[in-house]
């Protein structure tokens, strides 16, 4: 009977707590944990499990003055890849092309969000409609 209780209180308040939330937090929360299993997919392999890049091959993800400066064309790379062959991070150079993705909107969205609050990063979620505006931006 004991363990009953202490169940039925701790759902309860596990239902308060989420209950408390804002729409904005859970849908952070959403595009966060469904970004990092995109990044695993089709990023990490080779920005790392960590955002820590590949030598000078592949840029680091954990700079967010550069993600901050490039918010508007983050979409833009991760869709249509960079062909660019020097970008520069932290005063150094990394040469090289990144591919092309298959990546929805609401993927690169959820995967945006998840590498600009990871890494040491802290930029908020970024939707999918904020996606679909700047890839209308760009090619």
């Amino acid at each position: 009977m004991k363990i009953r209780a202490i169940i039925f209180i701790c759902v309860l308040l596990t239902v308060i707590v989420i209950s408390c939330q804002s729409e904005e937090q859970l849908d952070f929360k959403r595009y966060y944990s469904s970004g990092s299993l995109v990044y695993k997919q089709k990023c990490q392999n080779c920005h790392g499990a960590n955002g820590e890049g590949l030598t000078s091959l592949v840029p680091p993800l954990t700079d967010s003055d550069y993600l901050k400066k490039n918010k508007a064309v983050l979409a833009c790379m991760v869709k249509y890849g960079i062909k660019e062959t020097i970008i520069t991070i932290n005063g150094k150079g990394y040469e090289g092309a990144m591919p092309p993705t298959d990546l929805a909107p609401v993927e690169i969205a959820q995967v945006l969000t998840y590498l600009s609050n990871s890494f040491g990063n802290h930029m908020g979620t970024i939707t999918s409609d904020t996606v679909s505006k700047d890839l209308e931006t760009c090619k």
